[in-house]
């Protein structure tokens, strides 16, 4: 799920922690780069309504359509999807062009200044137009509001890594307040998670003690081809006959759904699923166990696009047979004469003990004092103490063999690389299947007020590709490409370009009229150089139906 923009962030900045989201009140200009926080995240729009009241900040969206955030933006640039990193190095350009690169500053704290300003020649906002799809003028202004504003607070979103190659286009963001110096300033520098902080002893949690490295780890985002044998994950080794599933739904959520369906069908495979909900995936089940909700069960809980550490306790009693992910494990554990001290352990003395070995205290305290709050200080959220490297520079040449093993593609530079699924003659629009407003993954799919206030899956286009395909708002239009096709109703947006086209997701697969979700078109190929699922990344065709 973001396993690339986790690589891409990790190559240029070491770790993963940033400026106090709360200090965007302190922020200038704030830019919501591949992320839609009205929708997924509320406390982002918070904190930028804080900022506009206090300092008149403007709010820059970078999105290929028009989000609920885009929609009260200052200004929204909707490129076309995976062009990113050309957007980001035209600006870098502009930076060193009119002097806006603070050159000191990347002396002290930037490994490459000079060697990035000679790559970043030829990448001119007219190079990065044809490729963006954006105005030339557009790059222009943007660059100029970012490289005059020195309170600049970049809010990278999950969207980076629903590409192929957007690991490259997170780097590239991330070198844009090294090159200005905004990481010095209150409100100022570029965040994306702060999963580092926390320092969590998962000893007990994950029986790291008893680890065996022999296991052999399958990539989830390839359940179906690797259910459906494909060697390239299976290598010699014995295909999958039996399974547990909980806390996901892969025959909605996973790519390649027709393949996912068909491995789930197979005779041989014994299938177990743990699940609150009779969603798809549990429709296939040979064994369904009632699960219980975030109420019925203790749990402790870490922020990643805050600082918190917070405790989720057990509200009431599960409801009928309902058993918590620990019960259940325990229970396998107990019948299959597996021996860990944890599985004799009740969920909360366990969140105690782990709160303990962490440092952060007792399971007590924490549901005394409701939070704990794990802000590193000003200096080291803004790397004023270097980076997380051996020598405490950011990374301009990033050293992609470190993040994965499928690397090879990848640029010694920020640049933009056409590892995409391109548009052809055969499948001339790109798809971009974003999270709708409703729902979140498949998790309120099931809940009554999330379906009604959805109303039905659609798929938006611009008003030029649907007068060009001759359909019109409320049609069913049949979306496709050589993974399979879906049946959708036609919605008329004026926001994104021509040749890029919307599905909100996830609806589940039998919201769609011949039982296929829109997962049914996303590839389930590993990107470079760590893979992860690609569901913004997909070139398919349009017809009536």
């Amino acid at each position: 799920c973001v396993t690339l923009v986790d690589a891409g962030w990790n190559a240029a900045v070491g770790t993963f922690r940033g400026p106090d989201p709360r200090e965007m009140v302190e922020s200038d200009l704030i830019i919501c780069w591949g992320g839609n926080p009205a929708s997924t995240q509320v406390n982002v729009m918070t904190h930028v309504q804080k900022a506009r009241k206090k300092r008149g900040a403007k709010l820059v969206v970078i999105d290929p359509y028009l989000t609920r955030t885009a929609q009260v933006a200052d200004m929204h640039l909707a490129l076309r999807p995976g062009t990113d990193g050309a957007l980001a190095c035209a600006v870098m350009h502009v930076l060193f062009r009119d002097d806006h690169a603070d050159r000191d500053y990347m002396a002290k704290f930037a490994d490459c200044p000079d060697l990035l300003e000679t790559h970043l020649k030829r990448r001119t906002p007219e190079w990065a137009a044809t490729i963006t799809g954006l105005k030339t003028s557009e790059i222009e202004t943007f660059a100029k509001l970012y490289g005059e504003t020195k309170r600049t607070y970049i809010r990278v979103g999950y969207g980076f890594s629903r590409s192929r190659n957007g690991a490259v286009n997170t780097h590239a963001v991330a070198c844009l307040p090294t090159i200005t110096g905004a990481w010095v300033h209150p409100g100022g520098g570029a965040f994306y998670s702060n999963k580092n902080i926390y320092h969590w002893d998962k000893t007990l949690i994950e029986g790291l003690d008893t680890h065996d490295p022999s296991l052999r780890i399958l990539d989830q985002c390839r359940i179906g081809p690797i259910l459906t044998g494909d060697t390239t994950d299976l290598g010699d080794g014995p295909p999958v006959t039996a399974m547990l599933v909980q806390n996901t739904n892969p025959a909605v959520v996973a790519p390649e759904s027709v393949k996912v369906r068909e491995g789930l069908l197979r005779e041989d495979l014994f299938f177990c699923v743990h699940e609150q909900f009779m969603t798809d995936t549990a429709t296939y089940a040979d064994i369904l166990l009632p699960a219980t909700t975030f109420l019925e069960h203790h749990d402790v809980y870490q922020a990643g696009g805050h600082q918190h550490i917070t405790l989720g306790p057990k509200l009431i009693e599960p409801v009928g047979q309902s058993r918590s992910n620990h019960e259940v494990i325990c229970g396998l554990a107990e019948r299959l004469g597996a021996a860990h001290r944890g599985f004799a352990m009740t969920e909360w003395e366990i969140i105690d003990e782990t709160l303990k070995t962490s440092g952060w205290g007792s399971a007590n305290e924490l549901r005394n004092n409701r939070w704990i709050d794990c802000q590193p200080s000003f200096e080291d959220a803004h790397f004023l103490n270097g980076f997380a490297f051996p020598d405490g520079k950011f990374k301009f040449a990033p050293n992609w063999a470190a993040q994965g093993p499928n690397h090879s593609d990848l640029p010694m530079m920020p640049d933009h690389v056409e590892l995409i699924e391109a548009a052809d003659d055969t499948h001339p629009f790109r798809l971009v299947t974003a999270p709708s407003h409703n729902y979140l993954n498949t998790s309120f799919t099931e809940t009554a007020t999330s379906i009604e206030k959805e109303s039905r899956p659609t798929v938006k286009l611009c008003s030029a590709d649907a007068t060009r395909l001759h359909v019109k708002a409320g049609d069913k239009v049949r979306v496709g490409n050589r993974r399979g096709e879906i049946i959708v109703h036609v919605e008329i947006a004026g926001s994104q370009q021509s040749g890029v086209v919307v599905i909100e997701s996830i609806w589940p697969n039998r919201a769609f009229e011949n039982g296929l979700g829109v997962n049914t078109l996303i590839g389930a190929d590993a990107a470079p150089p760590n893979g992860g699922g690609v569901f913004h990344d997909a070139a398919v065709w349009i017809k009536s139906a």
